[in-house]
């Protein structure tokens, strides 16, 4: 079990991450293209993105095993500002945090591959080589689905945030998924070793992970500025795995059009039929249409529906949707979406 001790210092810290985390979704979907459960989730993912590797995991699985710890060097707080601004803090790490991370990467296993060797001495090359399997590896597996898990995030983000409007941090951390257990004045949380995290006062990143599955993660090393990633929420398959022409095509009309602006940064059934005019059953109906065209995501808050636009739909309001804002790449988009998404934890199964 993983223990999180606040004080009250630490509660009125807790902050919700602005956006997904490239390097985080990065390693962490590293793990979901070797694990063989959740097919209906990754499944056509997997086969996917496979598809499109051309190496990059010979040197990823010496650094990510499928299971136990992971550096934590790999998962720099700089990832929240895109992936070439996460590879440039890997660049900049120093010598010294490679070998050591390295070091306790190497007592997990009987004999550390010689392919680390040059990276734990810190040779500038060797983390070249590293930073570009990574890159590689985010292009194919991760990069065409990045509006997909964007808007998940947003999603979750749009949940929290209620919860914390509704009642401060203590409801925030009553909200987050169910593996996570808030009992005043420790997080408790589902996790494969014991383990306790002070905040002393440093707060707490939540950070929601589309690739995140089953427990939350944290960093290894307590001196770290701490960091809880946990799964976001998935409901259904994605709604890009069937052709959004005809669905885009019902959304002429002005009632349609005020349902799509009154979601704003999220909202529930009632109050979107409250903010466009219409009956209950009315914008049940307008956001089940929304949400099969890829406009919105539906998640559940409690007995409620928290309704938040996807980057298609802020980009249609906008009046610009542009190849960001569907699901995938526009010439890849029938075949480069997930069919749903699932839950995941860091460093595999995890002992971060």
């Amino acid at each position: 079990m993983l223990r999180v001790h606040f004080s009250d210092g630490d509660l009125s810290r807790v902050r919700l991450a602005a956006r997904p985390d490239a390097l985080w979704e990065t390693i962490l979907s590293f793990h979901r293209i070797r694990d063989r459960r959740g097919v209906q989730v990754f499944g056509e993912w997997r086969e996917e993105s496979r598809t499109r590797l051309k190496g990059e995991t010979r040197l990823l699985a010496a650094v990510v095993p499928t299971r136990g710890y992971f550096p934590d060097f790999l998962t720099p707080r700089e990832g929240l500002n895109g992936m070439e601004t996460g590879l440039e803090a890997i660049r900049a790490t120093a010598p010294e945090r490679l070998r050591g991370e390295l070091a306790l990467l190497a007592k997990d296993r009987t004999a550390p591959p010689d392919r680390l060797a040059p990276l734990a001495e810190g040779r500038s090359s060797a983390v070249g080589r590293l930073n570009g399997a990574l890159r590689g590896y985010h292009r194919a597996a991760v990069e065409p689905y990045w509006p997909h898990i964007q808007a998940h995030v947003e999603a979750d983000r749009a949940a929290r945030g209620r919860a914390l409007l509704d009642g401060g941090a203590d409801e925030l951390l009553a909200s987050l998924p169910p593996m996570l257990r808030w009992r005043p004045p420790v997080l408790e949380a589902d996790y494969p070793v014991d383990r306790d995290l002070h905040l002393d006062g440093r707060g707490l990143l939540l950070q929601p992970s589309f690739f995140c599955r089953g427990t939350p993660v944290v960093y290894r090393d307590p001196r770290l500025s701490p960091v809880l990633v946990y799964p976001v929420t998935h409901t259904g398959s994605p709604g890009a795995d069937t052709d959004p022409g005809p669905s885009l095509a019902r959304l002429v009309g002005a009632t349609r059009s005020a349902v799509l602006g009154a979601i704003g940064s999220g909202c529930t059934t009632s109050e979107l039929a409250c903010r466009a005019g219409v009956s209950l059953a009315s914008a049940s109906q307008h956001a089940c249409v929304l949400r099969e065209a890829g406009l919105l995501v539906t998640l559940r808050h409690g007995n409620a529906v928290l309704h938040s636009l996807t980057p298609l739909g802020a980009a249609l309001l906008r009046g610009g949707a542009t190849a960001e804002a569907g699901w995938a790449k526009p010439r890849e988009r029938a075949r480069t979406t997930p069919r749903a998404a699932g839950r995941y934890a860091r460093n595999g199964p995890v002992t971060s």
